[in-house]
């Protein structure tokens, strides 16, 4: 652990007073129910397994830190990905509360060069250069998978950021079953999906800070973190290894080249042990949660554009149908950045 601050910390003002009226069993229902709401995620067919840590208690940045690290732990379980919410006191109305810097607990860093060139994940590349203004340092050889320290914005405390733990970040190495320099090509990724950044609201409370996880569909990181132009952007790099002729569009080698990386995605997160579903068993359970929640009376809220993988979206039950468009509480709300 290596913290930092910007400034002498002040007493900390008392939160969540209120929370007391909501027990723990009322809280992690209200936290089950959000993500029985939640209308972009495909994974809700298991929404009643989601576990809480009540950490509502946190009075400090380094509890915040110890309950994050305790909720990756948990999460990890060996590979055996556990659903999980940690829940930190509630903000009165107006107020800022605790919040995390982070969009997830685990993400890569992205370097920008003179040249204006990325080393890693550009989406992060802002708050990699603002952890860095708070005294983060890289490794002295930087990569494309350093993992980013975790910033905590206490209420009336100075802002701190943590390294995290080698043993709370489960990595898997990617490989492929076919292609023998897939492994050379370096890449890997985190196993647990954690959201930082979004507030869990219903019922007249507001908690700022409640990161939650599940686990991963394979396109979320094959599609979308490693494909994506504005990520990774790793489908030229495949298609060359491949062999594929890119002069033409004609030639599918987007498409080729993102067949292959899912394919290694997936092998490589079986191989290692670590759970990880497929697009197409995703869509064929979230369908069995449409029925299900049909069956007891309720609509099931929807965003089309995020439920329809990133590949083969015409090939999966979920392309063929809308959803409603309400937006129920409890949920889980976007913030602005907190700086």
């Amino acid at each position: 652990m290596h913290p930092a601050t910007e400034s002498d910390a002040m007493d900390p003002p008392r939160l969540g007073d209120a929370d007391g009226a909501l027990p723990t069993e009322a809280l992690q229902q209200m936290a089950r129910l959000a993500w029985r709401n939640n209308a972009r995620c495909i994974g809700r067919l298991f929404w009643e397994s989601l576990h809480l840590f009540d950490a509502r208690t946190a009075g400090c940045p380094d509890e915040v830190f110890e309950a994050c690290v305790r909720h990756l732990e948990y999460a990890s379980n060996g590979g055996q990905i556990r659903p999980a919410i940690t829940v930190f006191a509630s903000a009165d109305p107006g107020e800022k509360g605790i919040r995390l810097w982070n969009t997830q607990l685990i993400r890569y860093a992205g370097y920008r060069a003179a040249d204006s060139s990325i080393l890693g994940d550009p989406e992060q590349v802002e708050f990699t250069a603002r952890a860095m203004e708070l005294g983060w340092q890289p490794p002295r050889d930087r990569s494309a998978f350093d993992v980013l320290p975790l910033v905590v914005d206490f209420p009336g405390q100075a802002r701190r950021w943590f390294e995290l733990p080698r043993h709370a970040v489960l990595e898997v190495a990617i490989s492929h079953p076919e292609f023998g320099w897939f492994a050379g090509l370096g890449l890997k990724w985190h196993a647990v999906p954690a959201v930082s950044d979004r507030a869990l609201v219903g019922g007249g409370h507001r908690f700022t800070a409640a990161p939650f996880s599940g686990y991963y569909m394979g396109t979320e990181i094959a599609s979308r973190n490693f494909g994506d132009e504005g990520r990774y952007n790793l489908l030229p790099v495949i298609a060359e290894r491949m062999g594929i002729d890119r002069a033409k569009r004609s030639m599918l080698w987007k498409d080729r080249a993102l067949v292959e990386i899912n394919t290694a995605v997936l092998h490589s997160f079986r191989e290692a042990g670590v759970a990880m579903v497929d697009h197409h068993t995703a869509s064929a359970q979230f369908m069995q949660h449409v029925a299900k929640e049909e069956k007891c009376g309720r609509k099931v809220p929807g965003d089309w554009s995020w439920l329809v993988p990133p590949m083969s979206g015409s090939a999966c039950p979920v392309f063929h149908r809308y959803y409603d468009d309400a937006r129920p509480e409890p949920s889980y709300v976007e913030q602005e950045r907190p700086w």
